[in-house]
């Protein structure tokens, strides 16, 4: 066939009225074999982290991929984006003039997988199980705003806030708030390896070798009730040590479907390629960015932080490693969310090293300024030590520092970043949800995910508070931007770039344009078998 490359549009909120997921469990059921998915993301149990896929301890992309397939949530993102939509639930909304009160009412003859009946209590105990679990991954402090669950009956559960959240709609569709049978998951402990029981579209056999997951095979759940509409039986998502052995078994026909993380090279060669694979390029919200830990002596100083922000050149390093996919980012909020401003930019312009050299020598800092960079080698791509090594010349070529860089396999990463044993280290973000608050809170609140020691009492006490009480995200750019503003001063992280995304798939699977949304969700439910246009 010819080559086909489709790219979705940027403003895909709207299509949200066109696009809304439909109502009900059935559906096209897709027929013939399982559709095998390819994938780079790992799962790993480990001492550390031996719970890699309990909703209140998972906090990674590829985790939350995993368990938005399984567990179901009250509300979920509509196909089209926009504001997320009732799932488990018949309606949800506030019942009171400040957000502060949220209700829910659940669909009729909602079923765990094994065919337990599932309650409102069911509710009120997987919220509360993350809550009192305090897992430290930090995926809990998504639901801070929450004080106490009341259940009505079986079927009505009624949130009270402890401020006002106008984002809580969107953090009830997150994993964490994922609805578990008390039968399989303790109250204050959690659920160590790999199995994961719900309510959602497909239940989970997993398929594990020295303590990984290597194969998830999802199979329609038949006890289903909720808005998505599941087209095909059964996905086989196998998880590859390398984007290079992922993009080898879509040529061979291992699979049919090729997701994240692909190379930059992969994505060129398919882009022009004339093969019976599509490639879609779709609108991504994901941002690359440095974090210090700003209590480190060697970053402790506002001073260097601000001069490596100085010297960084976002778009040479875009273009170096990642050409056209990805743009410079000059803010934690990437573009196209509503509230984000280029503040970074505003504050310091072009690169500049002259401008650095005043700033270290202003705050008597001596040059040059050792310092090693970290990075993960393989959760966010095989492009990221290219990126590093782009970060290190740079800032190396300047005179005033002298950089090393030090890779890591994630689950060595991980304990060490949040045992603060790095002073700077490089991280992705995939939103939880499309919205301001999911770039400001996680990496700026109490109880942050980076359990960075950075702490502004303006941020957290006053602004983050004034941005959740507008329903109308517009009228809280005030606060968002003056959050952004103090974070391009202070510089506990430094953003790089906000990269798009991309699936490849044979011409054979439908519904690919639909299998990932801006966030990085995988919607596994939307593929099935035909023949694409």
């Amino acid at each position: 066939m010819n080559r086909k490359t489709l790219v979705l549009p940027a403003v895909v909120s709207l299509l949200a009225p066109a696009l809304a997921a439909c109502a009900g469990s059935g559906g096209g059921g897709g027929g013939g074999a399982a559709i095998a998915v390819g994938t780079t993301d790992r799962f790993i149990a480990t001492k550390d982290a031996p719970a890699p896929l309990d909703p209140a301890y998972a906090y990674d992309v590829g985790s939350w991929n995993v368990l938005r397939q399984t567990v179901q949530t009250l509300m979920v993102q509509p196909r089209g984006e926009g504001a997320p939509v009732p799932e488990a639930a018949e309606s949800c909304g506030f019942t009171d003039s400040g957000n502060e009160r949220y209700a829910c009412k659940l669909r009729p003859d909602l079923k765990f997988s094994n065919g337990d009946d599932v309650t409102a209590a069911d509710v009120k105990f997987s919220i509360d199980r993350a809550l009192a679990i305090k897992a430290d991954s930090g995926v809990f402090a998504l639901l801070s705003t929450v004080d106490t669950v009341e259940t009505k009956g079986d079927e009505e559960v009624i949130f009270h806030l402890r401020t006002a959240d106008a984002t809580f709609p969107y953090k009830l569709s997150t994993p964490v708030a994922g609805i578990v049978n008390p039968d399989n998951y303790e109250k204050d402990k959690l659920r160590d390896g790999f199995q994961v029981d719900g309510s959602g579209p497909y239940t989970l056999k997993a398929e594990e070798k020295d303590g990984e997951l290597v194969r998830s095979v999802f199979t329609k759940n038949p006890h289903y009730q909720g808005a998505l509409k599941v087209n095909n039986e059964e996905i086989d998502m196998v998880s590859y040590d390398d984007a290079d052995a992922m993009g080898a078994a879509l040529d061979e026909g291992d699979i049919d479907v090729m997701t994240r993380t692909m190379t930059p090279e992969q994505i060129n060669k398919l882009a022009t390629a004339d093969s019976d694979v599509d490639l879609v390029e779709m609108p991504g919200l994901e941002i690359r960015y440095l974090a210090f830990n700003t209590d480190a002596p060697r970053v402790k100083s506002k001073a260097v932080r601000q001069a490596m922000a100085q010297i960084v050149n976002r778009d040479e390093l875009v273009s170096a490693v990642y050409g056209s996919q990805a743009e410079p980012l000059y803010s934690l909020v990437p573009a196209s969310i509503t509230g984000h401003s280029n503040a970074f930019f505003n504050k310091y312009g072009d690169p500049s090293v002259a401008k650095a050299k005043a700033m270290l020598e202003d705050a008597g800092v001596a040059t040059p300024v050792k310092l090693t960079l970290h990075y993960t080698t393989d959760h966010y791509g095989a492009a990221t030590k290219k990126e590093f090594e782009e970060l290190r010349a740079q800032l190396n070529g300047s005179g005033l520092f002298e950089v090393g860089i030090e890779g890591a396999p994630w689950d060595t990463f991980v304990p060490a970043e949040r045992n603060g044993e790095y002073d700077v280290f490089g991280m992705g973000w995939f939103p939880d949800f499309p919205d301001a608050d999911s770039y400001v809170a996680p990496f700026l609140d109490k109880d942050n995910f980076l359990k960075s020691p950075y702490a502004n009492s303006e941020i957290r006490n006053t602004l983050i508070p004034d941005s959740r009480r507008e329903a109308d995200r517009l009228a809280a750019s005030d606060s968002l931007n003056r959050i952004q503003d103090i974070v391009a001063e202070d510089v506990p992280v430094l953003p790089l770039w906000q990269g798009k995304q991309y699936v490849a798939a044979h011409s054979d699977v439908t519904g690919v344009a639909y299998a990932l949304n801006s966030s990085a969700t995988l919607q596994l439910w939307e593929l099935g078998r035909g023949v694409s246009d």
